[in-house]
């Protein structure tokens, strides 16, 4: 019989519910990764695997970062848009796995002008929104929201937002149209240092695999 994984050997792999976590389940199961419950059916927030050697943490996505780089999770899926807004510091970002694409744009009220002078945004990113407007010349007053960005225009709260954008059904369906790309967002793999030296010789052959399973997906010769 094999020994059994002590706690230090582990590593544990943060994903948060939804299109993320569709969406990489089944590249590690590529990797012989697969959990042991169905997620869906579970209030659960740590899983075994298929791989005694690895479990899963399903956390709220703008944590992510937060429990890779501080060492609550060895590695962690999450977007673009969360990372950078976190800032990545404590983290190595290996590989872009090229799932949950989607844009970070500004939004408006369809046909209406957009303000010359100091203009009110509405959004979750608010270093990014900050930093984008700052490029542009722009003065903006940022007003933080967490959810049901749309309402903010509409409601007199706001000039404009930023937020994530896919199809742009959501924008429409409120009188909303997106505007400016702010960029290109993609889900990353993102690994805590101090895991990277620490348990190196598992987790580098587990980003390899993954690397692999990412270029079949996009046809590319593994």
């Amino acid at each position: 019989m094999s020994e059994p994984v002590t706690e230090s050997q582990q590593i544990t792999i943060a994903l948060s519910k939804g299109r993320i976590l569709d969406e990489t389940l089944p590249l590690l199961a590529q990797a012989g990764i697969e959990p042991v419950d169905d997620l869906q059916r579970t209030r659960k927030l740590v899983f075994a695997t298929t791989d005694p050697r690895v479990r899963l943490l399903i956390i709220r996505a703008t944590d992510v970062p937060t429990y890779v780089q501080h060492g609550g999770a060895d590695l962690g899926v999450t977007g673009k848009d969360v990372l950078m807004e976190h800032g990545g510091e404590g983290l190595y970002e290996p590989l872009d796995l090229h799932i949950a694409r989607c844009r970070l744009m500004t939004a408006g009220v369809a046909g209406a002008p957009v303000p010359s002078g100091r203009v009110r945004v509405a959004t979750k990113f608010v270093r990014l929104a900050r930093e984008y407007y700052a490029s542009q010349g722009k003065q903006a007053d940022i007003i933080k929201l967490y959810g049901a960005m749309e309402l903010a225009p509409l409601l007199g709260l706001s000039d404009e937002i930023v937020d994530i954008v896919d199809t742009g059904n959501t924008l429409r369906a409120n009188g909303l149209e997106a505007r400016e790309t702010i960029c290109d967002i993609s889900s990353r793999l993102i690994v805590n240092r101090a895991s990277m030296k620490m348990k190196h010789q598992r987790i580098e052959p587990l980003v390899e695999e993954l690397r692999q399973a990412v270029a079949r997906g996009m046809g590319q010769p593994a």
